[in-house]
């Protein structure tokens, strides 16, 4: 498997810059705004997403400022959605590292993610372009309505695929789809590279999170949360899902009704967890995830630079075994 550092090598001087100039987009006046924002630059992001605008750029052209603000208001979008979803979700650490609201608290966390969404509008403008800016603004829509969606699923009955993976098209793979489209997009490349990018990045998008069920259920270090934290808070994922639909077991609804209750104990997460896997919940959610990953491979434009090309490829399979 392709390493991110490899992967990275073809956009790695781009990809310099856009640390640099993220950074710097986040600097404040204001003290407590700088404790916060000093906060969020500690974390050790791997750039997966502007990784993800500038292969799709070089894969169409260059990168110019204007992929670089594509880039910046992408990232800043993100950055404030977690902010806010730690809020919702009343987490207390994030990839390892306290969350803003534990660090201080709701009020501030809040206010701290609408700030970093105004500067995610201010590059979008900076790009020159309408069509970006008004691509941003319904992203984010998308990102608050898979968030309304997930929380309205935790209420419901019924536990199935089309509801999980419609939060999934919302909530991740929408934001993986505009990194891909619009890097094409500033690059100046044409509609039909931009739609069959926008594809693609879809695609990845979902690989990740199907990944991110998967680590949830051993648990991951370097992702910043213990086994079963999904379940803490309420979410049945697709080792659950599927477990349920293959194979009707009773006590695996039951459980999983207490967790979307937020009534189970750490032994009925445990049970479930184990039931899930018995019955198959993580090799289906293996499947899938690689059913997706060879659609999204296969979308990738052999006739862009032998480098980019190489990196896509590896791109698409890491996002199926990354351990973060």
């Amino acid at each position: 498997m392709s390493t991110l550092e490899s992967i990275q090598a073809p956009v790695e001087t781009e990809l310099q810059e856009f640390r640099r100039q993220f950074a710097e987009t986040l600097q404040s006046g204001n003290p407590l705004l700088q404790t916060a924002l000093s906060h969020i630059l500690k974390r050790s992001g791997k750039m997966v997403r502007p990784t993800m605008v500038m292969l799709s750029a070089r894969s169409a052209g260059t990168v110019s400022q204007r992929v670089m603000d594509v880039a910046l208001s992408l990232e800043l979008l993100h950055t404030a959605s977690l902010v806010h979803d730690d809020v919702v979700d009343e987490s207390d650490e994030r990839r390892g590292q306290s969350s803003v609201n534990a660090l201080m608290n709701n009020q501030t966390a809040v206010l701290v993610g609408d700030y970093i969404l105004s500067r995610s509008l201010h590059h979008a403008a900076l790009s020159g372009s309408a069509e970006i800016v008004e691509a941003v603004a319904a992203l984010g829509q998308t990102l608050a309505d898979g968030e309304l969606q997930q929380l309205a699923n935790q209420d419901a009955e019924d536990i199935d695929e089309m509801s999980y993976y419609g939060v999934v098209r919302k909530k991740t793979a929408s934001l993986f789809a505009a990194c891909a489209r619009l890097g094409v997009m500033a690059a100046g490349g044409s509609a039909e590279q931009a739609e069959r990018m926008r594809q693609l990045g879809s695609l990845v998008g979902t690989c990740f999170q199907l990944r991110d069920d998967l680590l949830d259920f051993c648990g991951s270090e370097k992702l910043g949360k213990p086994a079963g934290n999904d379940m803490r808070e309420g979410k049945i994922t697709l080792p659950v899902i599927s477990a349920l639909k293959h194979s009707g077991n009773g006590e695996i609804r039951r459980l999983a009704l207490l967790v979307r209750k937020r009534e189970a104990s750490e032994e009925d997460i445990q049970r479930l967890t184990a039931l899930a896997t018995q019955e198959g919940g993580v090799d289906y959610t293996q499947w899938a995830m690689k059913e997706f990953s060879m659609m999204a491979d296969g979308l990738i434009d052999e006739k862009a630079d032998p480098d980019v090309v190489q990196a896509l490829h590896g791109f698409v399979l890491f996002m199926s075994d990354r351990d973060f």
